[in-house]
């Protein structure tokens, strides 16, 4: 099996380096547009909160993604996240 070279990277900053600043679209904005607090978003993007099954449903819908796209981001985070404080104890 391959080995993993890199970190994963946080589907918070995928959302802004990827689908946000590409669009020129606000955080706030996409709130809106998908109908969910602003908050949420914002704390999505600063990696301080996971991408849920019903976010993922949304960005999916926004941004013509497959919700797999999403929850494998937060998955491979989360794994990796377990992985480092697992090695650390």
């Amino acid at each position: 099996m391959a080995r993993r070279t890199h970190s994963p990277i946080h589907p918070g900053e995928v959302l802004e380096k990827e689908f946000l600043e590409p669009l020129d679209l606000t955080r706030y904005r996409l709130a809106k547009e998908i109908n969910v607090p602003p908050r949420r978003i914002n704390e999505i993007v600063h990696g301080t909160r996971a991408v849920s099954a019903d976010t993922a449903l949304r960005l999916a819908r926004r941004f013509k993604t497959t919700p797999q796209f999403w929850m494998h981001l937060q998955a491979d985070w989360d794994l990796h996240q377990a992985m480092k404080k697992s090695s650390a104890a």
